[in-house]
């Protein structure tokens, strides 16, 4: 039980590597302790437990702010508010479980299989069941020099590289490893740093056109945004944003569900929209309906007032958007948290893009959309820019809203492209293809931010191969262990 217990804390302390704390040290020591714990264990058993409470400890500290969506809205939320971060912890935490199991299996001695059966679990973790990739291990690198890697080998490969530098560590630590293994644990840590310091180095400075985008960021609260006394002050802040100095800029963005009526029964709100934009296309956050249900949409507005395109989004967030298991979450008295949710929004299709004007092609990404690298690629047409609208209030204010902006930053550099941000209540930014803020409104502002538009980069390699090529790799040497187990386990003739 102590082993059990001591990879519950050193998993907790893991997580303050990812935003808003950035302690990336202390993940890479929290994954070499827990190596060092595995190494004790004696039973597959004690490895599944182990690898279950780190993984428990890991989530648990990583999505604490779960909790703040069910204290939104209906009271019936209230009673999940401290189950749900539980349930999402021990639930996510069963992949660690079989990482640390088939690791026991392979090699109850090898770090690195160890290493290597967590790396599989995470890309797993990434694609299953939707997939949910929030809080992997490369998104501990932002804002630091290594986080430039995810344009070439993206976050899979990024992810894989933080388990091999914490096998390093660990070589270097432990006192049974032998000369050979600490030098060349040495050795890789040397030529990773100067790969990093001699890629972040050369960065140029911020390049822009001339385009001036405004990203405006009403800050209303998910407990006031859809109070019917308080939409009209929000719509006026976004309009008195929009139409704010001498000259109109060249697109203003507005956040997810910026107005409060769905988009057949909006057209006063879209006139005055236009009328304070003074001709710059608007592009803004709507709810609409049709004869399958309802979705959540992005609409430009040109000059007039007109919805000229329209991108309905096509990645929808479990229990927020959507009930999976309708009927069982039913008959237990759960239902969606988001307006219309329990009737069930629909996930809209057909092609993923926008055209601005002189700014060029926009990829839009609605909220969730951003934390997936798949949904930043657009293999028909390589866009001008990444365009993401979000309603971040439902996160709070505590590391969730942190966390996602964090993703953003991320897409930006893997596809080295710019990306303009507006989120209701932050944190609202423009970043560069190198995931450096240009512009930024912080979480809880109200106002506006007006910035130049970043230039793109050419391609990124990442753009061109996704994660293929490091999921292969982790899929090869993991059946390069297999293989050499089961000739292991095979008897003698």
């Amino acid at each position: 039980m102590i082993p059990a217990i001591l990879a519950l804390i050193a998993g907790g302390i893991g997580a303050l590597g990812l935003p808003p704390y950035g302690l990336w040290p202390l993940t890479i020591l929290s994954l070499v302790g827990t190596s060092q714990i595995y190494r004790g264990l004696t039973d597959w058993r004690q490895a599944s437990l182990v690898g279950w409470t780190f993984g428990t400890g890991y989530f648990g500290i990583a999505f604490s702010w779960i909790f703040e969506p069910f204290l939104v809205g209906p009271k019936e939320f209230a009673w999940l508010a401290f189950f749900a971060p539980a349930l999402l912890a021990a639930g996510l935490a069963l992949f660690w479980a079989l990482a640390f199991t088939v690791a026991h299996w392979l090699s109850r001695t090898s770090i690195f299989g160890l290493l290597l059966s967590l790396a599989a679990v995470e890309v797993a973790r990434a694609y299953l069941f939707s997939g949910f990739p929030w809080a992997g291990f490369a998104q501990i690198w932002i804002g630091t020099g290594p986080d430039l890697l995810l344009s070439i080998i993206g976050p899979q490969g990024l992810m894989l590289v933080t388990l091999i530098v914490a096998a390093m560590v660990f070589g270097l630590l432990e006192p049974k490893s032998n000369n050979a293994s600490k030098l060349l644990s040495a050795v890789g840590l040397t030529l990773l740093v100067l790969v990093v310091v001699t890629f972040s180095s050369r960065l140029p400075a911020v390049t822009s056109t001339e385009a001036i985008v405004r990203i405006v960021q009403p800050n209303a609260s998910q407990e006031e945004k859809w109070d019917r006394d308080k939409i009209p002050k929000f719509f006026a802040r976004q309009l008195t944003a929009t139409g704010a100095g001498d000259s109109p800029p060249d697109l203003i963005v507005w956040p997810e569900s910026a107005i409060a009526p769905l988009l057949d029964d909006a057209d006063a709100e879209f006139r005055a929209i236009s009328k304070a934009a003074r001709g710059a296309i608007v592009v803004l956050g709507v709810n609409r309906r049709d004869e399958e249900g309802y979705y959540n949409s992005m609409v430009a507005l040109d000059r007039f007032g007109h919805v000229a395109q329209r991108y309905d989004k096509q990645k929808l967030v479990p229990f927020g958007e959507f009930m999976p298991f309708p009927e069982f979450f039913r008959k237990l008295g759960i239902r969606g948290l988001a307006e219309w949710a329990d009737r069930g929004y629909v996930a809209g299709s057909g092609l993923r893009r926008m055209m601005l004007g002189d700014l060029g092609l926009a990829l839009p990404l609605i909220c969730y959309e951003a934390i997936f690298p798949e949904l930043a690629r657009n293999d028909a047409q390589r866009p001008d820019l990444l365009l993401q609208i979000t309603n971040d209030a439902w996160f709070g204010t505590r590391a969730g809203p942190y966390q996602h902006f964090a993703q953003a930053r991320m897409r930006a550099i893997e596809q080295g492209l710019p990306i303009i941000r507006a989120a209701n209540t932050g944190i609202s930014a423009a970043i560069d293809p190198f995931g450096r803020i240009v512009e930024i409104l912080p979480l809880g502002a109200t106002g506006f931010v007006d910035a130049k538009l970043p230039t793109p980069l050419p391609k990124t390699l990442y753009s061109r191969t996704g994660d293929g090529p490091a999921i292969t790799l982790i899929v090869v040497l993991l059946l390069t262990m297999f293989f050499g187990k089961v000739a292991q386990l095979r008897p003698e003739r």
